[in-house]
Protein backbone atom coordinates (compact mmCIF):
# COMPACT_ATOMS: atom_id res chain seq x y z
CA UNK A 1 0.00 0.00 0.00
CA UNK A 2 1.57 3.31 -1.05
CA UNK A 3 1.72 6.34 1.20
CA UNK A 4 -1.13 8.18 -0.54
CA UNK A 5 -3.55 5.31 -0.02
CA UNK A 6 -2.41 5.11 3.60
CA UNK A 7 -3.12 8.82 3.91
CA UNK A 8 -6.63 8.35 2.56
CA UNK A 9 -7.23 5.43 4.91
CA UNK A 10 -6.07 7.43 7.92
CA UNK A 11 -8.17 10.50 7.11
CA UNK A 12 -11.32 8.49 6.38
CA UNK A 13 -11.06 6.40 9.55
CA UNK A 14 -13.88 7.65 11.81
CA UNK A 15 -11.96 6.75 14.95
CA UNK A 16 -9.50 9.54 14.16
CA UNK A 17 -12.30 12.13 14.13
CA UNK A 18 -13.74 11.54 17.59
CA UNK A 19 -12.62 11.74 21.20
CA UNK A 20 -10.18 14.01 23.02
CA UNK A 21 -7.36 12.96 20.69
CA UNK A 22 -9.43 13.27 17.51
CA UNK A 23 -8.59 15.55 14.62
CA UNK A 24 -11.33 18.16 15.37
CA UNK A 25 -10.00 18.60 18.91
CA UNK A 26 -6.44 18.92 17.61
CA UNK A 27 -7.57 21.59 15.13
CA UNK A 28 -9.30 23.56 17.90
CA UNK A 29 -6.17 23.36 20.07
CA UNK A 30 -4.07 24.52 17.13
CA UNK A 31 -6.39 27.47 16.53
CA UNK A 32 -6.32 28.29 20.24
CA UNK A 33 -2.52 28.56 20.26
CA UNK A 34 -2.51 30.62 17.07
CA UNK A 35 -5.39 32.91 18.01
CA UNK A 36 -4.10 33.70 21.49
CA UNK A 37 -0.58 34.38 20.24
CA UNK A 38 -1.93 36.56 17.41
CA UNK A 39 -4.02 38.62 19.84
CA UNK A 40 -1.01 39.23 22.10
CA UNK A 41 1.21 40.10 19.12
CA UNK A 42 -1.33 42.59 17.73
CA UNK A 43 -1.73 44.27 21.13
CA UNK A 44 2.05 44.67 21.34
CA UNK A 45 3.01 45.46 17.75
CA UNK A 46 0.11 47.57 16.44
CA UNK A 47 0.42 50.54 18.85
CA UNK A 48 4.21 50.59 18.55
CA UNK A 49 4.01 50.46 14.76
CA UNK A 50 1.46 53.26 14.68
CA UNK A 51 3.61 55.43 16.92
CA UNK A 52 6.85 54.83 15.03
CA UNK A 53 5.15 55.25 11.66
CA UNK A 54 3.53 58.52 12.70
CA UNK A 55 6.64 60.04 14.29
CA UNK A 56 9.26 58.23 12.17
CA UNK A 57 11.34 57.75 15.32
CA UNK A 58 12.96 54.36 15.77
CA UNK A 59 12.39 53.33 12.14
CA UNK A 60 15.91 51.90 11.88
CA UNK A 61 15.20 49.51 14.74
CA UNK A 62 11.95 48.39 13.17
CA UNK A 63 13.64 47.53 9.88
CA UNK A 64 16.47 45.73 11.68
CA UNK A 65 13.99 43.77 13.80
CA UNK A 66 12.01 42.75 10.73
CA UNK A 67 15.13 41.51 8.95
CA UNK A 68 16.46 39.68 12.02
CA UNK A 69 13.16 37.89 12.66
CA UNK A 70 13.51 35.93 9.41
CA UNK A 71 16.50 34.04 10.84
CA UNK A 72 15.04 33.16 14.24
CA UNK A 73 14.80 29.37 14.78
CA UNK A 74 11.57 28.29 16.45
CA UNK A 75 13.11 25.47 18.45
CA UNK A 76 15.87 27.86 19.46
CA UNK A 77 13.22 30.13 20.96
CA UNK A 78 11.38 27.28 22.64
CA UNK A 79 14.41 25.88 24.44
CA UNK A 80 15.24 28.87 26.68
CA UNK A 81 11.56 29.59 27.40
CA UNK A 82 11.00 25.97 28.44
CA UNK A 83 14.02 26.18 30.74
CA UNK A 84 12.62 29.37 32.29
CA UNK A 85 8.87 28.67 32.34
CA UNK A 86 8.70 24.88 32.14
CA UNK A 87 6.51 22.75 29.90
CA UNK A 88 3.06 23.88 28.88
CA UNK A 89 1.37 26.68 26.95
CA UNK A 90 3.54 29.58 28.14
CA UNK A 91 6.74 28.76 26.20
CA UNK A 92 4.66 28.09 23.07
CA UNK A 93 2.97 31.47 23.31
CA UNK A 94 6.26 33.25 23.97
CA UNK A 95 7.88 31.71 20.89
CA UNK A 96 4.88 32.38 18.65
CA UNK A 97 4.52 35.98 19.83
CA UNK A 98 8.21 36.67 19.24
CA UNK A 99 7.82 35.38 15.67
CA UNK A 100 4.56 37.25 15.03
CA UNK A 101 5.45 40.71 16.33
CA UNK A 102 8.05 41.71 13.66
CA UNK A 103 5.85 41.27 10.53
CA UNK A 104 2.92 43.06 12.17
CA UNK A 105 5.20 45.83 13.44
CA UNK A 106 6.96 46.39 10.12
CA UNK A 107 3.76 46.31 8.07
CA UNK A 108 2.07 48.79 10.42
CA UNK A 109 5.06 51.11 10.22
CA UNK A 110 5.21 50.83 6.42
CA UNK A 111 1.46 51.37 6.10
CA UNK A 112 1.50 54.58 8.12
CA UNK A 113 4.60 55.93 6.36
CA UNK A 114 3.01 55.30 2.95
CA UNK A 115 -0.11 57.35 3.72
CA UNK A 116 -0.40 60.26 1.31
CA UNK A 117 0.72 63.53 2.95
CA UNK A 118 -2.42 65.19 1.61
CA UNK A 119 -4.52 62.89 3.84
CA UNK A 120 -2.59 63.93 6.93
CA UNK A 121 -2.78 67.59 5.93
CA UNK A 122 -6.53 67.31 5.35
CA UNK A 123 -6.99 65.78 8.81
CA UNK A 124 -5.10 68.66 10.38
CA UNK A 125 -7.02 71.13 8.22
CA UNK A 126 -10.39 70.04 9.62
CA UNK A 127 -9.12 70.47 13.18
CA UNK A 128 -8.14 66.91 14.11
CA UNK A 129 -5.50 66.51 16.76
CA UNK A 130 -2.52 64.23 16.16
CA UNK A 131 -4.11 61.17 17.78
CA UNK A 132 -7.41 61.76 16.01
CA UNK A 133 -5.69 62.13 12.66
CA UNK A 134 -3.69 58.97 13.26
CA UNK A 135 -6.70 56.84 14.21
CA UNK A 136 -9.34 58.34 11.92
CA UNK A 137 -7.33 59.19 8.80
CA UNK A 138 -3.95 57.45 8.67
CA UNK A 139 -5.01 54.10 10.18
CA UNK A 140 -7.90 53.46 7.74
CA UNK A 141 -5.70 54.47 4.81
CA UNK A 142 -2.96 52.05 5.88
CA UNK A 143 -5.34 49.16 6.57
CA UNK A 144 -4.38 47.09 3.47
CA UNK A 145 -0.71 46.89 4.48
CA UNK A 146 -1.47 46.33 8.15
CA UNK A 147 -3.88 43.49 7.46
CA UNK A 148 -1.39 41.95 5.02
CA UNK A 149 1.16 41.88 7.83
CA UNK A 150 -1.35 40.24 10.16
CA UNK A 151 -2.15 37.64 7.51
CA UNK A 152 1.54 36.91 7.03
CA UNK A 153 2.09 36.55 10.78
CA UNK A 154 -0.96 34.31 11.12
CA UNK A 155 0.19 31.93 8.39
CA UNK A 156 3.62 31.75 9.97
CA UNK A 157 2.09 30.94 13.35
CA UNK A 158 -0.27 28.28 11.98
CA UNK A 159 2.72 26.51 10.46
CA UNK A 160 5.01 27.06 13.45
CA UNK A 161 2.46 26.05 16.10
CA UNK A 162 3.14 22.42 15.18
CA UNK A 163 6.27 22.58 17.37
CA UNK A 164 3.98 23.13 20.36
CA UNK A 165 3.58 19.36 20.50
CA UNK A 166 7.15 19.09 21.82
CA UNK A 167 6.30 21.03 25.00
CA UNK A 168 2.47 21.12 25.16
CA UNK A 169 -0.04 18.26 24.87
CA UNK A 170 -2.09 19.53 21.95
CA UNK A 171 -2.37 20.88 18.43
CA UNK A 172 -1.94 19.25 15.06
CA UNK A 173 1.74 18.87 15.83
CA UNK A 174 0.79 15.86 17.97
CA UNK A 175 0.06 13.95 14.77
CA UNK A 176 3.58 14.65 13.58
CA UNK A 177 5.32 13.93 16.89
CA UNK A 178 3.30 10.82 17.73
CA UNK A 179 3.58 9.56 14.16
CA UNK A 180 7.35 9.99 14.24
CA UNK A 181 7.59 8.17 17.57
CA UNK A 182 5.60 5.20 16.25
CA UNK A 183 6.96 5.39 12.67
CA UNK A 184 3.40 5.92 11.46
CA UNK A 185 4.12 7.86 8.26
CA UNK A 186 0.45 8.07 7.31
CA UNK A 187 -0.25 9.89 10.57
CA UNK A 188 2.69 12.22 10.00
CA UNK A 189 1.59 13.03 6.45
CA UNK A 190 -1.97 13.55 7.64
CA UNK A 191 -0.73 16.08 10.17
CA UNK A 192 1.20 17.95 7.50
CA UNK A 193 -1.77 17.97 5.11
CA UNK A 194 -4.13 19.19 7.84
CA UNK A 195 -1.78 22.01 8.85
CA UNK A 196 -1.52 23.14 5.22
CA UNK A 197 -5.30 22.96 4.78
CA UNK A 198 -5.84 24.89 8.00
CA UNK A 199 -3.40 27.59 6.90
CA UNK A 200 -5.23 28.00 3.58
CA UNK A 201 -8.61 28.13 5.34
CA UNK A 202 -7.45 30.74 7.86
CA UNK A 203 -5.88 32.85 5.12
CA UNK A 204 -9.14 32.66 3.15
CA UNK A 205 -11.09 33.93 6.17
CA UNK A 206 -8.61 36.77 6.70
CA UNK A 207 -8.79 37.67 3.01
CA UNK A 208 -12.57 37.95 3.34
CA UNK A 209 -12.17 40.12 6.45
CA UNK A 210 -9.73 42.33 4.58
CA UNK A 211 -12.20 42.72 1.73
CA UNK A 212 -14.96 43.72 4.16
CA UNK A 213 -12.84 46.06 6.28
CA UNK A 214 -10.76 47.88 3.68
CA UNK A 215 -12.50 50.69 1.83
CA UNK A 216 -13.30 50.10 -1.84
CA UNK A 217 -11.56 53.37 -2.64
CA UNK A 218 -8.24 51.98 -1.35
CA UNK A 219 -8.46 48.73 -3.30
CA UNK A 220 -9.64 50.22 -6.59
CA UNK A 221 -12.89 48.24 -6.61
CA UNK A 222 -14.95 51.42 -6.54
CA UNK A 223 -13.24 52.86 -9.63
CA UNK A 224 -13.55 49.58 -11.51
CA UNK A 225 -17.23 49.36 -10.63
CA UNK A 226 -17.76 52.94 -11.79
CA UNK A 227 -15.99 52.25 -15.07
CA UNK A 228 -18.06 49.15 -15.65
CA UNK A 229 -21.32 51.02 -15.01
CA UNK A 230 -20.29 53.83 -17.35
CA UNK A 231 -19.57 51.42 -20.17
CA UNK A 232 -22.93 49.69 -19.83
CA UNK A 233 -25.16 52.78 -19.91
CA UNK A 234 -27.91 52.63 -22.52
CA UNK A 235 -30.34 55.11 -23.92
CA UNK A 236 -34.12 54.72 -23.41
CA UNK A 237 -34.48 52.98 -26.77
CA UNK A 238 -32.03 50.27 -25.71
CA UNK A 239 -29.08 51.56 -27.78
CA UNK A 240 -25.75 52.50 -26.21
CA UNK A 241 -25.78 56.01 -24.84
CA UNK A 242 -23.34 58.65 -26.12
CA UNK A 243 -21.50 58.45 -22.80
CA UNK A 244 -20.90 54.72 -23.14
CA UNK A 245 -19.82 55.16 -26.77
CA UNK A 246 -17.29 57.79 -25.74
CA UNK A 247 -15.98 55.51 -22.99
CA UNK A 248 -15.65 52.59 -25.40
CA UNK A 249 -13.85 54.73 -27.98
CA UNK A 250 -11.45 56.09 -25.41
Amino acid sequence: MNILSQLGTYLTDTTHWSGQDGIPMRVLEHLEYTGLALLIAVVIALPIGLLIGHTNKGATWVIALGNASRSLPTLGLLTPTVLLAGLGLVPVLVALVILAVPPILTSTYAGIRNVEPSITDAARGVGMKELQGLLQAELPSSAPLIISGIRSATLQMVATATVAAYVAPGGLGRLLVDGLASLDYAQMLSGAVLVAALALAVDGVLALVQRLVVSDGLTGRASRAGTASDTTETSPDGLPSPASERTALS
